[in-house]
């Protein structure tokens, strides 16, 4: 069993106590098995952790381990030909129409064991761990239908094992109608989305439930079906809303009480004032925006006005989104939407873990699992700025290093 202290270390709590990032100089953190049994300022350490052992962290800064809430980071094959058509003018919307996008996708995935889905995903696991990642979400949603979704959830469960990383699942049925269904969406989730979340859910495999409503995927009023049996299993939902139009996704969101509303860059006022009311997470997706090159960004000054809570994300994923690297979502977040270095660390933290319904992660405090960052920096800021840099030193999980980088 890990007893110790860390020493001689800033902390960023993340937790409020009336300073940016919850800031603690000359820091102490005091680990007991997994959790976190005290932290503070070294000077006001409790006599009862004296004879414990001791780490020195030099002065560097330790942050609550990173959460990744988005990804759809197991799938098969690549897209990269479309990366190619993109740039050459061609839309997302377009290359769905074209039978490309996740479509795609999922031709490739349906060929993959198991093993083989684990093995795919691995490499694109490990970027993310190396950069201080403790939690992940990985959704299904490129099966469409029941024996490819489970695979899927399988899979991302075994990562899990696998890894030093929690694994957050996400049945993602409802992610476009496959061919056979284009023109009958409402038979799809009657007779291929619902059935595999009930036995996903049988089997232990699903933590939550996502849809896609776009005018390329499903209506508000077609996820309803999805949702109310998400809720007669005890689910928590999630929505993919208002990515390339609006749609009443955000809506959606608030009227089930869903962890989170994820993209929101055509959510309105209203849109922001119901996941007020709900106190939905609203997860925005820089590397989604940047990679199909939009212009209509989410509307970040309404969603602090109105004091919803906001999440960043990789979205990381083989055609919109093939962002591998939370540090740069972050750079993103704050590049491209104008969030603050605070706003974006939040949002793989303390945020990130509400998107996910986690309420032991996400912050530097007593009670907490520990999961921890440590940086070779001076100030939280430092971990944002640079594109392309990692400065991270080590990650503790669950109260053990488990990733050491050299510097």
């Amino acid at each position: 069993m890990t007893q110790q202290v860390l020493e001689n270390l800033q902390l960023a709590t993340m937790s409020t106590n009336g300073m940016p990032y919850g800031m603690v100089t000359d820091g102490a953190i005091v680990i007991d098995s997994a959790t976190i049994a005290w932290c503070g300022r070294k000077a006001q350490l409790p006599e009862e952790y004296s004879n414990w052992s001791r780490r020195d962290l030099a002065g560097r800064l330790v942050t609550p381990g990173l959460i990744d809430c988005h990804t759809h980071i197991v799938y098969g094959g690549n897209r990269a030909r479309e990366f190619e058509l993109r740039l050459g003018g061609a839309s997302y919307e377009e290359i769905t129409a074209q039978g490309g996008g996740i479509h795609a996708t999922l031709n490739e995935t349906r060929k993959l064991s198991v093993p083989q889905l684990v093995e795919q995903s691995l490499s694109r696991i490990d970027a993310l761990i190396a950069e201080g990642i403790c939690v992940i979400e990985i959704k299904s949603g490129y099966g469409l239908d029941s024996q490819t979704e489970l695979n899927m959830l399988r899979a991302a469960r075994q990562i899990g094992m696998e890894r030093p990383v929690t694994v957050k699942t996400s049945f993602l049925g409802a992610h476009l109608a496959p061919t056979a269904y284009c023109d009958h969406p409402e038979r799809y989730l009657d007779e291929v989305c619902i059935p595999a979340l009930e036995e996903a859910a049988d089997e232990g495999l699903v933590d939550a439930v996502d849809g896609f409503c776009e005018n390329i995927a499903f209506s508000a009023t077609q996820l309803e079906r999805l949702f109310r049996r998400a809720e007669s299993l005890g689910l928590p939902v999630k929505v993919h809303a208002e990515q390339l139009s609006n749609c009443g996704g955000a809506r959606l969101a608030a009227k089930y009480n869903a962890l989170s509303a994820d993209h929101l860059e055509y959510a309105n006022e209203d849109d922001i004032a119901a996941l007020k009311m709900s106190d939905t997470v609203a997860v925005l997706l820089p590397g989604a925006f940047f990679s199909l090159r939009q212009s209509q960004k989410p509307p970040v000054q309404m969603l602090r006005d109105q004091g919803v809570t906001i999440a960043v994300a990789t979205d990381c994923n083989p055609g919109s989104s093939p962002l591998n690297s939370i540090l740069l979502a972050m750079n993103f977040s704050c590049i491209l939407f104008e969030l603050t270095p605070e706003e974006a660390l939040a949002g793989t933290t303390v945020s990130a873990a509400k998107a996910l319904g986690l309420s032991n992660m996400g912050k530097i405090k007593p009670g907490m699992t520990a999961n921890l960052a440590v940086w070779d920096v001076a100030s939280p800021g430092e971990i944002v700025y640079p594109m392309g840099f990692n400065p991270l030193t080590e990650r503790i999980y669950k109260g053990q290093v488990s990733t050491k980088l050299a510097h």
